[in-house]
């Protein structure tokens, strides 16, 4: 179960929130074995952040794996996400940013997953 939080400045309606789950349900897909029916989005907007000293419109995204992703992968996933964030939310690309954890170890439906 991918796990992509989003943290932003803006606040984001709940017709907003639906585009983005259903375009990370969409773009989770560019990682092997990654898919909508698995995916947990979460969003926390509405925050006031600062970017070089200075409140600014801006994104922090973080992803949470389980497993491993090759680095090419990573890279064509967060190029999209930037792409799609600046078409559907104007934010600028050189605000934002997104990190990716992998795990080895996960539970989720009740089961642990070594």
């Amino acid at each position: 179960m991918p796990y992509v939080l989003v943290n932003t400045s803006l606040k984001l309606d709940a017709v907003r929130k639906e585009k983005l789950k259903a375009e990370f349900g969409r773009l989770i897909t560019i990682i092997p074995t990654k898919t909508e029916a698995g995916l947990l989005v979460d969003f926390s907007d509405g925050h006031t952040m600062y970017r070089a000293g200075e409140e600014a419109a801006c994104a922090f995204i973080e992803v949470r794996l389980f497993g491993k992703a090759e680095t090419e992968v990573k890279k064509k996933f967060t190029k999209e996400v930037f792409e799609m964030l600046n078409k559907e939310l104007g934010l600028e690309i050189p605000r934002m940013y997104l990190n990716i954890q992998e795990f080895e170890t996960w539970g989720s439906a009740g089961i642990f997953k070594p």
